[in-house]
């Protein structure tokens, strides 16, 4: 079946219904009741001056500057900043104040109250996160939604889509999120987003929509149809329209070509690997990324497609994708093929066949077994290696496997597609190279500046080990693992009263480190990751932990 009927039937060649209840949107309708975007992003929008204030640092992070408010209407702002440009004493930041709002939340109101729990100041955090389209400012670059949704925090002020996931895991022991109906939202709006704009965006901002995230909406619908929330079947043609936006042009390539996010390999197998349709500098790091390019002695476009397509992996930034651990300007994420994005990918097929066959449409259902069946075994093929005992990257450019062993090893435990000798050999290997006081490393390689690399761990990449080697028998290490997170975790709180984006794995109150901003506070996928966890193991010494006080 080619990537264009997929996208035919999925349509159904009309309006798309997008939840159980039956609402319908045309492509494009603006959601009633809350405000226009602009209709450009940033750069687009603001060319030169944009260009001027990220160049010059008017803001110290590149993000802020992208997710201001416009006090005027935008073309009013760069008409009157090209006549006043070139004037003797002009005052940049004065000029920026002046015309743009900044929207950010204190920082303090991340903060536990004294004596609150870890469970309970997780559950006080939900509505602090919450955000309603409603309330969106008109012409600036945050996209209109249906629905109330769920931000990380921090400078993070928008849905992301996989950390909705994580955030989910936790919202469904929620009583907060049950009495707002905040679940099904979850699905609802990433529903509309692709009714809308073909995919789901990397997240809810006009200059995300050139990418996507580690596409999880099949899990997100498997998740809440699980705990009763809604029918996984009321999605279905959503999860094939964003299946077919992952594949675009796979059917036409030959052995050894790629197009956008597909890749034909030599034996014929479709893998996918990590895109962004734009070459340009990201607008929420335009600085950033304008002085990587400069160190590099390729193409420019090509680092800047690299950089888009590493936050497309959500790992952004990790020597996972670079040649040079140590040198960003070395990043060649278009070159690789991601184990995780693999799996994700099977599982979006299994899901598709599962939920065609329930509808009683055999003959997809049989269509989609047989694309599940091809990329389980391209999984085998291409990513394990049995030297190792371990799932690696596979470098298809240089037409052999990365030697970086990654956290990502534990997907194919996740999703459920490794063989019971593969899950155990992957167990030995993180136990004997991954293991860290504090959980799992997300890489081997240490101090590189970037934030996905050692000292650093995450909480989704700790949840899908949990979950993995709990699925193929491996308690012990599954209890470890989730145990020494959780510790980890209580050990911030208990020191700051506060939830955050990453940690170091080790004991200690010291902040993690690397990436192009400092440790954010919130912290959405850490929040819901550690309430499920603390569910799920009552026992653990963390679920006594208070603010402000050492166990």
């Amino acid at each position: 079946m080619t990537t264009e009927r997929l996208n035919n039937e999925a349509s159904g060649g009309g309006s798309k219904c997008w939840s159980a209840s039956n609402r319908r949107w045309p492509v494009g309708k603006i959601v009633e009741g809350v405000a226009r975007p602009d209709t450009l992003t940033p750069a687009d929008r603001y060319q030169e001056l944009f260009v001027d204030v990220q160049m010059s640092r008017v803001f110290e992070d590149s993000k802020t500057f992208v997710d201001c408010v416009p006090l005027k209407d935008p073309e009013e702002i760069l008409d009157v900043y090209r006549q006043r440009c070139f004037e003797r004493n002009f005052d940049l930041p004065a000029f920026v104040d002046e015309h743009f709002a900044v929207q950010q939340l204190p920082p303090d109101c991340f903060n536990a109250e004294p004596e609150r729990t870890l469970e309970e100041h997780i559950e006080s955090l939900w509505p602090v996160l919450t955000r309603r389209p409603q309330e969106n400012p008109p012409l600036c670059s945050i996209l209109p939604l249906p629905c109330d949704f769920l931000v990380p925090g921090g400078r993070f002020t928008e849905l992301y889509y996989w950390d909705s996931y994580f955030i989910l895991l936790g919202l469904l022991g929620s009583e907060y999120a049950r009495r707002n109906d905040l679940l099904q939202s979850v699905a609802d709006n990433f529903a509309y987003l692709i009714d809308v704009y073909g995919h789901i965006p990397n997240g809810n901002r006009t200059y995300y929509l050139s990418r996507s995230q580690p596409p999880l909406f099949s899990m997100i619908v498997e998740l809440l149809e699980g705990s009763e929330v809604c029918e996984a079947m009321d999605y279905l043609p959503h999860l094939r329209l964003e299946y077919a936006w992952w594949m675009d042009g796979a059917g036409e390539l030959r052995p050894g070509d790629a197009h956008r996010r597909a890749v034909r390999m030599p034996d014929g197998a479709i893998l996918n690997r990590y895109w962004d349709d734009r070459d340009s500098p990201r607008e929420e790091s335009y600085a950033e990324d304008v002085l990587t390019a400069r160190r590099s002695h390729r193409p420019v476009h090509e680092v800047y497609r690299d950089l888009r397509a590493g936050a497309e992996s959500g790992w952004d930034f990790s020597s996972r994708w670079l040649d040079d651990p140590e040198d960003i300007s070395t990043i060649r994420t278009t070159g690789i093929l991601p184990v995780d994005l693999n799996c994700f990918l099977l599982n979006l097929e299994t899901t598709i066949a599962r939920l065609s066959e329930r509808k009683g449409d055999g003959v997809l259902a049989e269509d989609f077994r047989q694309r599940a069946a091809q990329r389980r075994a391209a999984i085998d093929q291409w990513f394990w290696s049995e030297s190792e005992g371990a799932f690696f990257d596979y470098d298809w450019q240089k037409q052999t496997q990365r030697e970086n062993l990654t956290a990502a090893t534990v997907t194919p435990l996740f999703v459920g597609c490794a063989s019971d000798i593969q899950a155990g050999r992957v167990a030995e290997i993180i136990t004997a190279r991954m293991l860290a006081p504090g959980g799992i490393s997300t890489t081997e390689f240490s101090n590189t500046g970037e934030q996905w690399d050692r000292p650093n761990g995450w909480a989704p990449l700790h949840w899908m080990a949990v979950q993995g080697f709990s699925d193929y028998g491996h308690n012990e290490l599954a209890h470890t693992v989730a145990h020494r997170w959780l510790l980890i975790v209580s050990e911030i709180f208990e020191a700051e009263s506060k939830m955050v984006e990453k940690y170091i794995l080790r004991p200690t109150t010291e902040h993690a480190t690397g990436g192009e901003y400092p440790l954010q506070d919130g912290f959405g996928w850490t929040n819901g990751v550690v309430a499920r966890l603390l569910r799920e193991h009552p026992e653990d010494p963390a679920t006594a932990c208070r603010a402000g006080r050492r166990l």
